[in-house]
């Protein structure tokens, strides 16, 4: 609240700018990053406030944003809600999470031509005050299923410059490798590439989260195809039954995921065991409608057929969806649809006997318009008092049994009701 104070001005009158707007924070995805570990020992963030306004008009600077950086495959839910925020697929695809408040407006604004020397400005809004829950899921074309010490580990090693941990004990990955695939001859037009994950390893019930399965289970959802390696020298195991039992948990975990596409991939034929319940095998997973491929990643026998047909697949699979979602754009395009936006009615608002004395008014426009008056001006609380009127806000809380000296709360800010 500011009044024109200048020689030859003998009326003056108000002059005083409005506030800044508050910073907003917002979530952006990095290649840098390849964990969240970041945020597990810092946890509030809070963005700059907006300036107050100043005389002659001024108005004041907004508040510096907070921009926090996320490894890509990151997903923001709301903390209550547990609505989706935001997805960051995308170096440098950023969303924000907690907008900053308007800027309280000057006393400028409320001259009228009755009331020329206003002693009323507004408070600025209040930010967005929210928890997040963060969840990292891996960005890969090609996940590596099977039960533990199946081989995953090795044939990512092989078929990429990745280094995981491999070791002949069953659980050796406790968390998820990325390799990038590459092969083709590229200055021929015919090379390719595409990201391998090695999930750690899967047992019976994982779906049900036996041995971390929903923590391995979930880095699966974003690829295209599976390679579901299955160990054919387990003396103590059945190939087949481990084959079944994974596909299981699968579709246990997500419907969709037990229908994605697999090649299955018989691993350790460099083994007598495995050579010889490879016929049979073979037979089963061909006739249930499956392509297999009978492979050593240690031996780097036939591995290549295996990663050119993952590669032709993967290109068949991603040619789909670009035609798919073009034809979408083109129906949309035609048939001139577009989002159907609902909006809730800005005034709507419900009043709550919370006990005895204590009322609590809820609505987006009538917390927002409490919020931003200044308690301490007088002619704001009139003007106030007069806008709950024309809302029928006092009517409906004098309809719930409010009495004098009963405490109206309307989010954080709390008024004694009077007469």
């Amino acid at each position: 609240m500011h009044f024109r104070r200048e020689k030859y001005y003998p009326l003056g009158g108000p002059d005083g700018g409005d506030g800044g707007r508050g910073g907003s924070i917002y979530f952006e995805a990095t290649i840098d990053l390849n964990t969240l570990i970041d945020y597990r020992y810092r946890q509030q963030f809070k963005a700059e406030p907006g300036t107050p306004g100043a005389g002659q008009k001024m108005h004041g600077a907004k508040g510096e944003d907070i921009i926090l950086s996320v490894p890509c495959g990151t997903i923001i839910r709301d903390g209550e809600t547990k609505e989706l925020v935001g997805d960051l697929t995308e170096i440098g695809q950023r969303v924000m999470v907690a907008r900053g408040g308007r800027g309280g407006l000057g006393n400028v604004h409320f001259a009228t031509s009755t009331r020329q020397a206003p002693k009323e400005s507004q408070k600025g809004e209040p930010g967005e005050e929210r928890w997040l829950l963060l969840e990292l899921r891996l960005i890969a074309d090609v996940g590596l299923v099977g039960y533990p010490n199946a081989g995953k580990s090795t044939l990512l090693s092989v078929v990429s410059a990745a280094h995981p941990k491999i070791a002949d004990y069953p659980f050796t990955t406790l968390e998820p490798n990325l390799g990038v695939v590459e092969g083709g001859q590229p200055r021929y037009g015919d090379g390719y590439s595409f990201v391998m994950a090695d999930i750690p390893g899967l047992i019976e019930g994982a779906a049900q989260g036996v041995g971390l399965g929903h923590e391995f289970l979930r880095h699966i959802r974003r690829t295209r195809v599976l390679l579901h390696l299955v160990d054919g020298s387990a003396l103590d195991r059945d190939p087949w039954e481990d084959f079944l039992a994974i596909n299981r948990e699968l579709r246990d975990y997500d419907e969709e995921l037990g229908q994605r596409p697999q090649l299955v991939v018989y691993n350790k034929m460099d083994l007598p065991e495995a050579q010889e319940r490879w016929p049979d095998f073979k037979k089963k997973a061909e006739a249930a409608g499956y392509r297999v491929f009978g492979i050593s990643a240690a031996a780097h026998q036939d591995v290549d057929e295996l990663i050119n047909e993952t590669s032709r697949l993967l290109n068949e699979i991603m040619r789909d969806e670009a035609e798919r979602a073009a034809t979408q754009v083109i129906s949309d395009l035609r048939e001139n649809e577009g989002p159907v936006l609902r909006p809730q009615a800005a005034d709507a608002f419900t009043v709550l006997k919370v006990e005895d004395g204590v009322f609590v008014v809820s609505g987006k426009r009538v917390e927002r318009m409490v919020s931003m008056t200044d308690p301490e001006s007088e002619e704001g609380m009139d003007r106030l008092q007069v806008q709950l009127e024309k809302m029928g806000v006092t009517k409906a809380i004098e309809e719930a049994g409010v009495k004098v000296g009963d405490v109206v709360r309307f989010n954080k800010t709390e008024l004694i009701w009077g007469e």
